[in-house]
């Protein structure tokens, strides 16, 4: 099973952190959180991941070199650019060739959310993506209808952008930063350079394409976007401990790159 690790951002809300490392590399529990979410992921069954590239990206690919991927075989995405989440996973398209569902996850999540249910759930319903979704505060909520489809999404303040026309009971979700895709959804990447995955999948969607919710609730969900935030995550880190820490094993991955 693949997965593909999003780290290119810049962790500009984590300055000064950031001046001297990459958001992949700021510590939780003494753990750099590129390897929480790596240990998360194996445990989860993925044995192959991919890895975007920008912002201080020598620092990242030397980490996961000398930790030997964390004990599976990894590869390397290098974006000149910051190409956002959706234009990073389609510069990424050629290290999906086994024709099997994958992971795509945010580096800067930490989660309880079982990953190998996600990826069940995704399997059962034929979706080309499923979404790990919950009920949390967002300016940025996603729309699903009662069957658990994607049909619109909502900005705080704003009334509901629809995909295709209103959907009696719609429930506002927050999208946690971690989905499975069928690598189906290469060919339907219509859009070019750098461009958000939320907005491809919403176009999907209104193009009569399964893009599913996951509820993740009432699993454990923190993110590091902030100096804030990280905090946060820190303190549960250090008064309750967070998934993922340990128990990923030992191995060593190979060594490949997708330039």
């Amino acid at each position: 099973m693949k997965a593909m690790i999003l780290a290119a951002g810049r962790g500009l809300r984590l300055r000064p952190l950031t001046d001297g490392v990459p958001k992949a590399l700021v510590e939780v529990g003494g753990v750099p959180i590129l390897e929480v979410v790596a240990a998360r992921l194996k445990a989860a069954g993925v044995d192959s991941f991919v890895v975007n590239l920008h912002h201080k990206g020598e620092m990242v690919e030397d980490f996961v070199r000398a930790k030997s991927g964390f004990g599976m075989r990894f590869a390397f995405s290098r974006e000149d650019e910051l190409l956002e989440t959706g234009g990073g996973l389609k510069k990424a398209a050629a290290f999906f060739d086994d024709g099997r569902p994958f992971f795509v996850h945010n580096v800067d999540v930490v989660s309880g959310v079982d990953l190998a249910a996600l990826h069940r759930s995704h399997q059962e319903a034929g979706a080309l993506a499923t979404l790990s979704v919950r009920r949390r505060d967002s300016s940025r909520q996603l729309l699903f209808d009662p069957t658990g489809r994607l049909c619109g999404r909502q900005a705080a303040g704003q009334a509901p952008a629809w995909v295709a026309g209103p959907v009696g009971g719609a429930e506002p979700l927050a999208f946690d930063g971690i989905h499975v895709l069928s690598p189906g959804i290469f060919a339907r990447m219509t859009e070019a350079g750098a461009f958000p995955i939320t907005g491809t999948y919403l176009r999907l969607a209104g193009e009569g394409e399964r893009i599913g919710a996951f509820r993740a609730e009432p699993s454990y969900w923190g993110e590091i976007g902030s100096l804030e935030k990280l905090e946060a995550v820190r303190r549960r880190a250090a008064g309750q401990g967070l998934p993922g820490l340990t128990g990923y094993g030992e191995g060593l991955g190979n060594r490949e790159g997708l330039g």
